[in-house]
């Protein structure tokens, strides 16, 4: 008898309602992994381009150098979309004036805008799967703590109704019943991991980004009121 006891008699001989838990564990396990193998090689791609992308990025002697180059290449990373994001507006205030745009407050409130703008699209695109994985953390174990209940209790009906309650009868059953328990903290443990990971490696990115859109914010107003300052100076010099 008791070499008919273990996990695979348990799954082979589990309910309606046992097989609809571990069925929803293992779903909220793949796509655990899934999301752990695919946002994980993902992160480690997108800061492989963007430490490339920075390198370049200050070797640039002009900011039309750096449009020239940006032209040629696809952003790829969330520097360069950044960056991107930057001269899109500068062009658009050289061209149309800070009067057109769509909210008054000058050029520098304008560049604010559209660079908070990038980081805030970057923010929600790194926040993408970790709802899936706060709820895969945080439900699995009860989850498999309900399939364990719902076991025990199918497994002390049957004992019951066989009139054998001694130890070795109720052992067996009890103690496969608590497959569950252990399937659902199998689920939880790397979400609650990945979840932590993610937010932490999150929260650093997001750190450098706004950093490097400080640097951008300097730049890239610095450059507009250069170039607006240029033909004031030459309608002085000829009014000289």
């Amino acid at each position: 008898m008791s070499q008919e006891l273990g996990a695979a008699n348990f799954i082979a001989n589990v309910d309606t309602v046992g097989k609809a838990v571990l069925l929803f564990l293992l779903i909220l396990s793949v796509a655990t992994w899934y999301l752990i193998v695919t946002k994980g090689l993902a992160n480690w791609l997108e800061a492989r381009r963007a430490k490339i992308f920075l390198a370049q990025f200050w070797q640039h002697h002009s900011l039309e150098a750096l449009e020239i180059s940006l032209k040629k290449v696809k952003p790829d990373n969330a520097f360069a979309n950044l960056v991107d994001e930057g001269l899109a507006a500068l062009r658009n205030a050289s061209s149309h004036g800070v009067q057109k745009l769509a909210a008054a407050g000058g050029m520098s409130e304008f560049m604010t805008r559209a660079l908070r703008n990038g980081i805030d699209q970057e923010t929600a695109r790194t926040e993408n799967g970790l709802t899936i994985l706060a709820s895969a953390g945080s439900a699995s174990p009860y989850i498999g703590l309900f399939g364990t209940v719902w076991a025990i209790y199918h497994a002390l009906v049957h004992i019951g109704l066989s009139g054998q309650g001694t130890l070795d009868k109720v052992a067996g059953p009890v103690g496969e019943a608590l497959i569950m328990t252990a399937i659902g903290l199998a689920v939880a443990i790397p979400a609650v991991f990945a979840y932590n990971a993610f937010n932490r490696r999150n929260r650093m990115w997001l750190a450098k980004l706004d950093a490097f859109a400080h640097d951008l914010f300097v730049m890239l107003t610095m450059s507009h009121t250069e170039e607006k300052s240029k033909p004031e100076l030459k309608s002085v010099g000829e009014a000289s």
